[in-house]
């Protein structure tokens, strides 16, 4: 039976490569989703086995909702994967760039584009749409002149659109880590070495010093800080850490000692760091976990 992966977009999207990259294509089945919110719902209610969702981007910073929709599904990080991205525009083959009155895409690749989009004369429209791919299959289906999207190279070999221009992000060096998503740790990966950790602070002087000082002391080295705002307590904030550690058994000590000078505490993945992209753990056991969702 092959595993159901919930991903923001249709085939061809980043998500979809994502999956490929981490997954295969051979255990598993899509369940395509038209906004974040609805990858992480579909977990929750058993529709799906595992998610993919992307979480930064190096020219858009942090996707800061899905902070939030991880944690407040109570979903676990799993593993990671980082892509490459490279923007496209694209229309039909009809169409010629001076054609083009307005574009299409997902809001996170419009942003990765803005220093292009601004090139363009004030009359130009920028519409923000459900994902890269979906844009650029709607312009196919229904034939729409004068618009363009923009999404990735596989996009336009999917549905037979003519690339316009190429590599149009702001920043050639262009990637995005995309996290795997499950219920629970159903799998015990070997070699972990990095964790997803949630903390609160007392507003307490120096308590955001001390808890950074307790990750030196023992050497676990804080590569991302992200603080978003407690929903329902004004002017309350929550940090979203990322960690690596050389040591678990170290690290389990220091998250004990961290519930102690923290207000509250969630761990919210521990896992391997991945920016070589290998194949996840998780794909020898696709077949056997799957819950055979509906």
């Amino acid at each position: 039976m092959k595993a159901k992966i919930a991903i923001q977009g249709i085939e061809s999207s980043f998500h979809h490569l994502a999956v490929t990259k981490l997954l295969g294509d051979d255990k598993i089945e899509l369940l395509k989703c038209d906004s974040f919110e609805k990858v992480t719902n579909s977990l929750v209610g058993f529709k799906a086995d595992y998610g993919v969702l992307a979480i930064e981007n190096t020219i858009a910073g942090s996707i800061l909702p899905n902070y939030n929709l991880i944690d407040g599904s109570d979903l676990v990080i799993l593993d990671e994967v980082y892509l490459n991205i490279q923007m496209h525009l694209m229309a039909l083959e009809s169409e010629s760039i001076h054609d083009i009155k307005e574009v299409h895409s997902h809001p996170v690749a419009l942003l990765q584009c803005k220093e292009y989009l601004r090139k363009f004369p004030p009359q130009f429209k920028v519409v923000e749409g459900k994902d890269t791919a979906s844009e650029a299959k709607k312009i196919k289906e229904q034939r729409l002149s004068g618009v363009a999207a923009i999404a990735g190279e596989q996009v336009a070999k999917e549905f037979g659109l003519k690339i316009l221009d190429s590599n149009i992000q702001s920043m050639k060096d262009n990637k995005t880590r995309f996290v795997l998503l499950g219920r629970k740790q159903e799998v015990e990966v070997s070699h972990v070495n990095k964790a997803s950790i949630k903390f609160e602070l007392n507003h307490d002087i120096g308590s955001l010093s001390n808890v950074l000082q307790l990750f030196s002391t023992f050497k676990i080295n804080l590569t991302k800080i992200q603080s978003l705002p407690v929903i329902g307590q004004p002017w309350q904030y929550a940090f979203f850490v990322d960690v690596l550690f050389e040591d678990y058994q170290l690290f389990s000590e220091v998250t004990t000692m961290l519930e102690k000078a923290v207000k509250k505490l969630k761990i919210l993945g521990v896992y391997r760091s991945n920016k070589e992209n290998k194949k996840s753990e998780l794909i020898n056991f696709l077949g056997e976990n799957s819950q055979g969702v509906k």
